[in-house]
This record gives structure tokens, C-alpha cells and sequence, in this order.
């Protein structure tokens, strides 16, 4: 997000040649490649951490610190899911044991004429099989609950970050990224805690159990089976390292494609005025295409690892099934023994599989998991300070200061150098110069949205980096050309500066700046919807909103930023009439090429290349012949 004067600091980009719908797709080199368009500097982190096994431990160690945060309100729910996790998982161990107890001790007396065995671990059988029923269920529902409470929650820390970080962020964060974060990342996560969680814990105590039961039953079977043990861990830590990368990687890429359509989408109207249409399609196949192919390669892990674990299953069953064949034969074993133990076996290795097609979704909850622990971990660029100076009362305030600021967007190229201005309580100043020369800049740093690198910006006296937020909003408020209004009424938005004020204030509001008659012309006068971004309304009418919203508000300094720049003629100069009303009593900070926004104010101050050149009156800078009286001859000239 840029100023009206353009202060970012960086060169101009060039602009690329149209394109005809029958054009080759773009070369890597292309200047309107997609990759130029739809990546950015957090992508690039994101890959470069991928592939840096110390970024990859951080990343995950700040995620487990996170979920640790998530999970510590529901300790004692964990603990209940856990035990019926238990539960479920020893009911679901006693088939096994019970068949072997049927086969090698119930057989015998039913053949004497006592069913009573075998009835007995039937009646056994049932019990277990009630007890998982409802264990599993039980757990389902309480897991249920644990999960919606934990998505609750860090979609709510996710969006009050992004609400709290500073406007430097949200320049170099994308909002197509910020609903990749809010959407797809949480889908993952709540995909995994909807369906996937208990699988995988049950499958992972299912083989922990099955190992030491096999171990139990018939320690030279369990020894044959051991021999797997070495292909099985091989494979399974393969994948798992194989598989964190490449699930990892569809989070960005679908990112890359949610932050397309969501930029595409904002500037559709730029999209089709200009013919577009068919390099934004070409940018939207290739990221597309990005997503298919980090998707397949996942696809295909899944597809090395399923098979191999089925097959080194198989083998094992078959190399079991014969040495204790012959061990049974040979009288080592019983048939019941070894009956349990190829169906304990069947359970060892079936759950090794169900963990290769939820594995996708833990890897993909994982990554997702990591993307929000660094948005929660974003330090913002000006932080609220830690000990809090309350602003001065007592006397007019309002006074503004800039004390040997210095400042760029980039460290290497200076917007400001040892920046000298004062402007006591009450004063209307306009900042007037070319594009680029700081105006811009000087506002953002008075309203705080960025800090300065060296000297101090003084608001009555005190440092705005030692005033609490809520504080310095209360006293400043910035209006600039690109009025955003929200859903809602016309109402709610000029409300929107002041949530307290009752309809009379609001409409005192729009009176003053001379809003009401365009406001109560409209089908339901204050009460009519603006439609998104207000797009019922006209640029012009949307900026007078803006004023009232800021009337409303009743800052000590009012920064207008290119304010009036939408408004027609006629509408301009209804706003002079009403910006003498608004600016009375109050510290006014005015940037604006029109030099009859300039001429209400007190002061006028001419910016070049980012130091100040003339300082005074608008009458005095006008006889003195000066930069002022060039531009303004010729603001005279353009009006005959």
C-alpha cells in the first residue's frame, strides 16, 4: 500500500507488452511471467525454509509450542478421550485372545457336551465388542468437541494477529495469502481433528499393543516377525521425511492459487478494461498447474509407501503362517496360539497402512499448522509499547513535531533525511510537491505505521512509539483517497468512527461536511445499503462518507491524504466549504496536488526529495516568487 505521492521507495516496474490470446504461455523470463505475479517474498521464506534443516526444526518446534497453547485449556477433556481411546483399543485387542481361548479351550468340552466355555466367551465376545462401540463413540463425540473448541480459537488468535499487525505487514502480506491462512490451513487442521486423529492414534496403539502381545503369545513367531521390523522402519521414516517436504509444498501452492483469485477477483474491473482476461487465465493455469503437480508427488509417496507396506505384510504372514505351521505340527505351539496370532498380525500390519492414508492429512494439518504459528509469531514492525506514556491534558492539543527524521522504505534508499517540521495545536498545514518527495510518508509516520530509522515524531510532547494504540487512534485519524467502506448501512460506516454515536450525531455529521442531501436522497436514506466495498455509492460520495466518519470521530489531528482527489469540481467545492467546519480547532496535516484544497490552510510546506524547500503563508509563498508561486501560477493558468 502505497501514498498518493508514491513513497515506496522502489523503482517503477516496467510495463509488459499486451498479450494475444493465441501468444505462447510466459517463459520463466518473461516479465509477465506468472512467477513475477503471483509469488512473494513470504513463498520465497517459505521455500527457502523447506530446504534448511534448522528453519524446518524452528518451524515445527514453534508449531508443537503452539498446539501445546491450543490443547492446555482441555487437559481434563484429553485425559477423558485418551482413557476411552484405551478402551476402545483394549476391547478391540480382546477378539484375538478370545478366539484362541475358543479354539484351544472351548472345542474340547463342547465335543464333551459342556457349551458352557463356549458360551461364556461368546458372552465375552459381545462385552468387548459393546464396550469399543461405545468407547469409540464416546470418544468421537468428546474429540469432536475438543477440535471445534481448538479451530474456535486459533481462528480467532490467526484473525486478531492480522488485525494487530502493523500496516508494514499488510503491505508485504498479501490478502489473498491472509485467506489462504483463514481457509485452507484451518480446513486441514479441522479435516485432521474431524477424521483423521483417532484413526491415526488408535492405529498407532493398535501396533504398539499387537507388538507386545505377539511378543506374549509365542516369542520364536514374534522373532520371525521381527525380521520386517528393519524394511518396515526403513520405509516408514522415508516417507515420513519424504512426505513432511512435498505436503509442506501443496500448502504453498494452493496458497499461490488462492492469492491469485483473490487479486484477480479485487481488480476485476483493471482485469477487463484492459483485456486481461487471458494472461490472468494463463497465471491462474500455472499456479494451478503447480498445485497438480505438489499434489501428485504426494499422491505418489502414498503410493510407494500403501503397496510396500502391504507386501512386506504378506510376506511376513506367509513366512508365519509356515514356521508355525511346523511348529505346530511339531507340537511347540497350539492351533488356537497360532490362529490369534496371525489375526494379531493382520492387525499389526492393516493399521501400518490406514496410517499411509491419513498420513496425508496429519503431513497436511502439520504444515498448515506451521504457516499459522509463524503468522502468530510475526513480531509487528512497530510494536505497542511496553510501558505506555499517556498523552498531555490540560491545553490545546494536537501539537505535532518531526525532530531529525530519517526514513526509507528500503535501508539503502532514503524518503526522508534529518526531517525538521512543528506545527503547534490548531494549525491547518499542506504539504504540496512532486510525486515522491515524503508527503505520503510524513502522514504514515505520524499516524504510526511505520517508525522512523533515526529522530522522533512528537505528538503534544510525547513520542508516538510511547503511546498505547487505541490512544494515538483516539487522537489522529488519517483519511486518504482510498475510502474504504464495509457491508452495512451508510450509517453503520459514518458510525463507524465513533460505534457510541446515536443517529442524531451521525447526522449532525454528514450535515457539516454536507453529506445529508446526497444521504437522504438515496431509497432509504441513512439506512441504505452500501453494497461491498461500497460499491452503491459514487467515488465522490464515498469520500464525503469518509469525512463524516472522521467528523464523527472528532480526532485532535486530522490528516487529509489526497482526500479530495475523487470529488468532481462541483463536489469540491462543497467539501471547502465544509473542510473549514471540520479543520476548526483541531490540527490539520493536508496533502494534496489541487492547490484549492491547499488554499484553507494555515501554512504551506513545499517537499522536494524528501527535505523541505519553503515554509510559510500561502500569500507570503506566492509574492515571494518561489516553487509554490511557479506551481501555483499554474494551477491559476489551468483554471482560465
Amino acid at each position: 500500500m502505497t501514498g498518493a505521492d508514491g513513497d515506496t521507495g522502489a523503482p517503477p516496474r516496467p510495463v509488459p507488452s499486451p498479450r494475444r490470446p493465441s501468444d505462447p504461455p510466459p517463459r520463466p523470463s518473461d516479465p509477465d511471467s506468472w512467477r513475477g505475479i503471483a509469488t512473494d517474498p513470504d513463498a520465497d521464506r517459505s521455500r527457502a525454509e523447506d530446504s534448511d534443516p534448522t528453519a524446518v526444526a524452528r518451524l515445527r518446534a514453534r508449531s508443537r509450542v503452539l498446539l501445546r497453547n491450543l490443547l492446555r485449556p482441555h487437559r481434563w477433556r484429553l485425559a477423558a478421550a485418551v482413557a476411552l481411546l484405551l478402551s476402545q483399543n483394549a476391547a478391540g485387542m480382546a477378539g484375538p485372545y478370545l478366539v484362541m481361548l475358543g479354539i484351544d479351550r472351548a472345542i474340547a468340552p463342547l465335543r464333551a457336551g459342556n457349551p458352557g466355555p463356549l458360551v461364556g466367551i461368546a458372552a465375552a465376545f459381545a462385552v468387548a465388542a459393546a464396550v469399543e462401540y461405545a468407547a469409540r463413540r464416546g470418544f468421537l463425540v468428546l474429540s469432536a468437541r475438543i477440535g471445534q473448541a481448538v479451530l474456535l480459537d486459533l481462528r480467532q488468535r490467526v484473525y486478531g494477529k492480522f488485525l494487530r499487525l502493523s500496516v508494514a505487514f499488510h503491505e508485504r502480506y498479501t490478502s489473498g495469502r491472509m485467506v489462504s491462512r483463514l481457509t485452507s490451513d484451518l480446513d486441514s487442521i479441522g479435516e485432521l481433528a474431524g477424521g483423521g486423529i483417532d484413526s491415526l492414534v488408535l492405529a498407532a496403539l493398535s501396533i504398539l499393543s499387537v507388538a507386545v502381545i505377539l511378543l506374549w503369545l509365542d516369542p520364536p513367531l514374534a522373532a520371525v516377525t521381527l525380521l520386517a521390523f528393519p524394511l518396515l522402519y526403513w520405509l516408514s521414516r522415508w516417507f515420513a521425511r519424504a512426505s513432511a517436504a512435498a505436503y509442506r509444498r501443496t500448502r504453498e501452492t494452493i496458497a499461490l492459487v488462492i492469492v491469485h483469485v483473490v487479486e484477480s477477483m479485487r481488480g476485476i474491473r483493471a482485469v477487463q478494461a484492459f483485456r486481461r482476461e487471458p494472461r490472468n487465465q494463463r497465471i491462474f493455469a500455472a499456479v494451478s498447474d503447480d498445485y497438480r503437480r505438489a499434489s501428485l508427488r504426494a499422491f505418489r509417496l502414498i503410493a510407494t509407501y500403501s503397496p510396500g507396506i502391504k507386501v512386506i505384510g504378506n510376506v511376513t504372514v506367509a513366512v508365519v503362517l509356515c514356521y508355525g505351521g511346523w511348529r505346530v505340527l511339531d507340537g511347540h505351539t497350539e492351533i488356537g496360539v497360532l490362529a490369534a496370532f496371525l489375526l494379531y498380525l493382520r492387525r499389526f500390519f492393516e493399521p501400518m497402512q490406514e496410517l499411509s492414508q491419513f498420513y496425508n492429512s496429519l503431513q497436511s494439518a502439520t504444515a498448515a499448522l506451521e504457516k499459522l504459528a509463524g503468522v502468530l509469531d510475526e513480531r509487528p514492525a512497530v510494536p505497542e509499547p511496553a510501558r505506555p506514556v499517556p498523552l498531555p491534558a490540560g491545553r490545546a492539543p494536537g501539537a505535532v513535531t518531526f525532530r531529525s527524521v530519517t526514513f526509507g522504505y528500503r535501508p539503502d534508499a532514503p524518503i526522508l533525511t534529518g526531517l525538521d517540521l512543528d506545527i503547534p495545536a490548531g494549525q491547518t498545514v499542506a504539504l504540496i510537491g512532486p510525486t515522491g518527495a515524503g508527503k505520503s510518508t510524513i502522514a504514515k509516520l505520524l499516524a504510526r505505521f511505520h517508525d522512523p530509522v533515526a529522530g522522533e515524531v512528537l505528538l503534544d510532547g510525547v513520542d508516538v512509539r510511547d503511546v498505547a494504540d487505541a490512544e494515538l487512534r483516539r487522537a489522529l485519524v488519517l483519511v486518504t483517497q482510498e475510502t474504504h467502506l464495509f457491508g452495512g448501512t451508510v450509517a453503520e460506516n459514518i458510525r463507524f468512527g465513533r460505534p457510541d454515536a446515536d443517529d442524531a450525531a451521525v447526522q449532525a455529521a454528514a450535515r457539516a461536511i454536507g453529506a445529508h442531501d446526497f444521504i437522504a436522497a438515496l431509497p432509504e436514506g441513512y439506512a441504505t445499503q452500501v453494497q461491498r466495498r461500497g460499491g452503491r455509492l459514487s467515488a465522490g460520495q464515498r469520500q464525503l462518507v469518509a469525512f463524516a466518519r472522521a467528523f464523527l470521530a472528532d480526532p485532535a489531528v486530522l490528516i487529509l491524504d489526497e482526500a479530495t482527489s475523487s470529488l468532481d469540481v462541483p463536489t469540491e467545492r462543497a467539501v471547502q466549504h465544509a473542510l473549514g467546519t471540520i479543520l476548526r480547532d483541531r490540527t490539520a496535516l493536508v496533502i494534496a496536488h489541487r492547490l484549492s484544497t491547499v488554499e484553507i490552510a494555515d501554512r504551506v510546506v513545499v517537499l522536494e526529495a524528501g527535505r523541505i524547500v519553503e515554509d510559510g503563508p500561502p500569500a507570503e509563498l506566492v509574492a515571494a516568487d518561489g516553487r509554490y508561486a511557479a506551481l501555483h501560477r499554474q494551477w491559476r493558468d489551468s483554471l482560465v
